[in-house]
């Protein structure tokens, strides 16, 4: 949708290059439990990103690129270590400017092997004609859904059209993999999972996604009502986002899911941060 040809040096929004850019790729145990399970998830996280969240807490390398350009067959090679380490699936983290990388990737290992469940970890902003291209290399969508309410989404992250853009995009990944299940370790196989952060000041924008959520995909889906926030990168200019999210906020929005009957969440924080209230 930039309208560049990246093998020709051009670059679009997200700034990304023809060639795999990684900041790092190891075992982590700070995911959802579900994804972490015993031996820790094979996280991937690629540099560049389409979105720009003024509040990015890894804006070093979603605003700026930081990382290291790869060939395919050294991206080839970072898989299979993961896989050798026992990784409890694949899981990569702001993919969307390399989906040919990562469907020649995967369709390579698994010529050869047997491989763990294959994550897409986005932002959610993500066309239907690029997620409908990943069925079948994709087993578990972990999708953020941030706002519904197209004037915050061009003041916080630079994209006006992400409501309605998210929205059908959730449908898609809903589509193909469904509720999210689970092997007999507890650990997540197939499915989709839904994060969503609660920013302070916008409690009634998260109520707004929960019953999105409830009345269009199923009270089944996999939640994680983030309450971490923090003011990283440009957040600290923004006086609503300066501060960090108050306990009566988050409790609000928890009571709400319940409400809506969404109680399957993670509502554990290790992904990130522990929990720091605002007073």
């Amino acid at each position: 949708m930039c309208e560049v040809n990246r093998r020709e040096g051009k670059k679009g929004r997200c700034g990304a290059g023809a060639d795999v850019r990684i900041a790092g790729a190891f075992l982590h145990f700070g995911e959802e439990a579900c994804l972490v399970g015993e031996t820790g998830s094979g996280a991937v996280f690629f540099s560049h990103c389409v979105m720009r969240c003024m509040y990015c807490q890894t804006y070093e390398m979603s605003w700026f690129g930081r990382g290291e350009d790869l060939t395919d067959p050294d991206f080839l090679g970072i898989l299979k270590s993961l896989v050798e380490r026992g990784c409890e699936n694949l899981n990569f983290i702001t993919p969307t400017a390399y989906i040919p990388h990562i469907r020649w990737a995967v369709e390579e290992l698994r010529k050869t092997e047997k491989i763990p469940p294959v994550v897409y970890n986005t932002g959610g902003y993500e066309s239907v004609e690029a997620l409908k291209s990943l069925e079948g290399i994709v087993d578990i969508y972990l999708t953020d859904i941030k706002y519904l309410n197209g004037e915050l989404a061009k003041k916080l992250s630079h994209a006006p059209d992400y409501p309605d853009i998210v929205k059908v995009a959730v449908m898609e990944m809903y589509r193909q993999v469904g509720d999210l299940e689970m092997n007999g370790r507890g650990v997540a196989k197939r499915g989709l999972i839904v994060r969503h952060l609660v920013l302070p000041g916008y409690v009634e924008e998260s109520l707004k996604v929960l019953e999105w959520i409830a009345e269009n995909l199923s009270v089944q889906t996999y939640i994680n009502v983030m309450g971490h926030y923090r003011p990283f990168h440009l957040a600290p200019n923004i006086p609503e986002l300066s501060r960090t999210l108050r306990r009566q906020e988050y409790e609000l929005v928890i009571s709400k899911a319940r409400e809506l009957g969404l109680t399957r969440m993670d509502t554990t924080h290790r992904n990130l941060y522990p929990l720091i209230w605002e007073n």
